[in-house]
């Protein structure tokens, strides 16, 4: 067993590809943010790549082992330490019972994650151990850990000294700043050629009112073509509504002027446009970015994009270990 001793901001369980068909009943996906970083930690410990592990954001836990076991930290760097000696990232180590991990504030990057050999065994939901925070599943009796709690672990054969090719993992702007794939549509007809030109070429802030439901993004005014005013009144008054669809994961959500980025926790549907969609390889990126930093928007083909889905399952295997 784990036991918390410090919860860290919103740590929790969640495994890849997380919580998928149940979607028309109101449960999403959820999952980890960066699933990139996250099947690299898995793979390093000698986990399946989507076994259950934490997901800590922006301030990491303090976890004491109940038994030995073999971790891997990855992902934003949150300055891991065992026993108050630093470890290293992106690598598999040993760690003995009795020894207590503690990870602090983000420095790169706004999302770490810790595998351990074996996974995480909490009871599955839905066919999987995801945490779904606002509907209290999943996980750790549906909620980010508490101080006080034991995590139940499973028995794996890890190895220490594995380490991620440093080619092979994803590279976390220091720069706070962001470049975007994303495709167009499903509604991008909604807007004219202005308001795509704005959306291409502005900066896009990142609001501190964002979370694993929707990532809120401050900018320029979006413009919109004479379908959107000149609709049936079942579409709604302003020119970003619509009558009620289906969400795609990833689709930027025109709620009136405020994009909105649907992620991981996201709704399924409701009766705003989403002009642009961000493909799953990219949400690595989101998941690793902070409140205040900028996002730039570059359009690519749903052929690029499966093409780029597929290179990052690739790099998520034994070829990426040395």
């Amino acid at each position: 067993m784990l036991e918390v001793i410090q919860p860290g901001l919103e740590t929790s369980v969640q495994d890849y590809p997380g919580r998928i068909g149940y979607w028309n009943q109101g449960f999403p996906p959820s999952g980890p943010m960066d699933s990139w970083s996250f099947r690299l930690a898995n793979i390093l410990v000698g986990n399946e790549p989507g076994d259950a592990g934490f997901e800590c954001q922006f301030n990491g836990p303090t976890l004491k082992f109940g038994v030995d076991s073999v971790i891997a930290v990855t992902g934003a760097n949150m300055n891991p330490k065992l026993d108050n000696n630093p470890i290293p990232m992106w690598e598999s180590v040993a760690v003995k019972q009795g020894q207590v991990l503690q990870l602090s504030f983000a420095t790169t990057g706004a999302r770490s994650y810790i595998a351990f050999a074996g996974g995480i065994k909490t009871t599955p939901w839905l066919d999987s151990r995801s945490t779904f925070h606002k509907a209290g599943v999943g996980g750790m009796e549906g909620n980010a850990i508490k101080k006080g709690q034991t995590i139940p672990l499973g028995t794996g054969q890890g190895k220490p000294g594995r380490k991620v090719k440093e080619d092979c993992k994803p590279v976390i702007s220091t720069d706070k700043t962001w470049m975007i794939d994303v495709v167009a549509g499903p509604n991008d007809d909604w807007i004219d050629a202005e308001g795509h030109k704005r959306f291409l070429t502005s900066d896009w802030k990142l609001s501190a009112k964002s979370d694993r439901t929707g990532f809120r993004l401050d900018g320029p005014d979006w413009t919109f073509t004479d379908k959107a005013h000149n609709k049936s009144p079942e579409h709604g008054s302003e020119p970003s509504n619509i009558i009620d669809q289906g969400y795609p994961v990833g689709a930027i959500n025109l709620a009136g002027q405020t994009p909105i980025i649907l992620v991981n926790d996201g709704p399924s549907m409701g009766g705003f446009i989403n002009p642009y969609t961000v493909p799953s390889s990219s949400f690595w990126k989101l998941g690793q970015s902070k409140p205040g930093e900028i996002y730039h928007f570059n359009v690519i083909s749903v052929d690029a994009a499966s093409e780029a889905s597929i290179k990052i399952r690739q790099l998520c295997s034994e070829s990426s270990i040395i």
